[in-house]
């Protein structure tokens, strides 16, 4: 038994689930120090909580979008608008749980929140995505970013009483996550959205996206319905889109319009792109980006006025380390992969290697020695000659 469990453990790929360990540990110690905390280290602690939660959203934010550009090869800027629309209706749904059913479980707030703000971020997706995915390349992102600006105007000037107006929508009774739980909460939806990202495009409807990415009339010539696999992929990412939305308005209290606007889509999307297009160059680059944001807002002085400029130069240089033909033999030599490689793996060393163990003279063969195998020719009485098969010595 115990043989079997440790030939299963060996035959595990623990590449594909390193991303689920590091952030496994990391909020498992991360929890345990914001837990422990008392009093004034408590207080001190409630700016990386509220840090760890604006990254766990980001990186959900990142990943979902990395399905359709990444993945998909489609341009969309509508991320921001899929999040307003889970955004308001997850704190419209919350402030009727709380002041009209009178329900006060955080779990069961989180669970109908969550899934009411997927769920309708993702029908919006559809509804969507159904005329704009025949489109391509600069025409489906201007469609799709004025789909988010549409969306954060009828927010704006929808039924204040529902909706909050230009004042935004606030939670009723102040309803927040505590701080020593949210980014635990968050991280645990980071979980669920890389593996339901991972294992989509390890699927066969995954390579059936990376298909269309790669050569869209190519994948039509063998059968592949370009159309649903583009509408699916841009319902999931704008489902979880619409996740990190009502999470964010569970984290802050609050919804307001003005967030979701065009520069908010193309933040997402440089992270996107910084990453490299990928599930964990995303989460990386996520996480770098919010340590980037957090250390410029607390800046003083003009320097975290040009957060932005930032970004663009980042994104410049890493366009150009990644193109420039003068630095091919530098990447090549130098990547993450070959690092690795250098440190983790040992260089072949023939001198180490044991002979072959296998002796020869005793490799059974299905055909005796002694047999002989021959052909026996025999002409029939009409002239023609025919070939017999047989074998001498042998059995027969």
């Amino acid at each position: 038994m115990m043989k079997k469990v440790l030939s299963t453990f060996k035959s595990i790929k623990w590449k594909h689930y390193s991303v689920y360990l590091i952030i496994a540990v990391a909020v498992a110690i991360l929890g345990y120090l914001s837990l422990s905390l008392d009093g004034k280290a408590s207080r001190a602690f409630d700016t990386y909580r509220s840090l760890l939660g604006d990254m766990s959203i980001w990186i959900i934010l990142a990943v979902s979008l990395s399905l359709v550009v990444g993945f998909l090869g489609e341009l969309s800027l509508g991320h921001a608008g899929f999040m307003s629309v889970g955004a308001y209706l997850g704190a419209v749904i919350t402030n009727v749980l709380i002041a009209n059913l009178k329900i006060e479980n955080t779990f069961v707030i989180i669970v109908v929140s969550v899934f009411v703000g997927g769920v309708s971020a993702a029908a919006c997706g559809f509804i969507v995505g159904l005329p704009a995915l025949r489109l391509k390349g600069d025409y489906l992102a201007i469609v799709t970013l004025a789909f988010g600006e549409i969306v954060r105007v009828i927010f704006k000037n929808a039924n204040p009483n529902i909706f909050g107006g230009a004042g935004g929508l606030q939670l009723k009774n102040y309803f927040t996550i505590d701080r020593k739980y949210f980014f635990i909460i968050g991280f645990l939806f980071v979980i669920l959205t890389i593996a339901v990202i991972q294992n989509t495009i390890r699927s066969k409807h995954g390579r059936a996206i990376t298909a269309i990415r790669d050569n869209e009339i190519a994948a039509k010539a063998t059968g592949i319905n370009v159309t649903k696999y583009k509408l699916m992929g841009f319902v999931i990412s704008a489902a979880f889109a619409g996740i990190a939305g009502v999470l964010m308005t569970l984290k802050d209290g609050t919804v307001l319009y003005s967030k979701f606007d065009y520069n908010y889509s193309i933040e997402i999307l440089v992270i996107v792109v910084l990453g490299g297009m990928g599930i964990n160059g995303s989460v990386i680059a996520a996480v770098f980006i919010s340590l980037l944001n957090w250390k410029l807002t607390d800046m003083n002085g003009s320097l975290s006025d040009y957060k932005n400029l930032i970004y663009a130069l980042i994104l410049i240089l890493l366009i150009i380390y990644r193109n420039a033909p003068a630095l091919k033999g530098f990447r090549e030599k130098y990547n993450f992969r070959t690092l690795w490689a250098m440190v983790f793996k040992p260089k072949h060393n023939p001198a180490k290697d044991k002979g072959d163990a296998v002796r020869w003279d005793v490799v059974p063969t299905k055909i005796e020695m002694n047999e002989v195998l021959s052909t026996d020719v025999v002409i029939d009485s009409t002239g023609d000659n025919s070939a017999d098969i047989g074998e001498r010595g042998g059995n027969k």
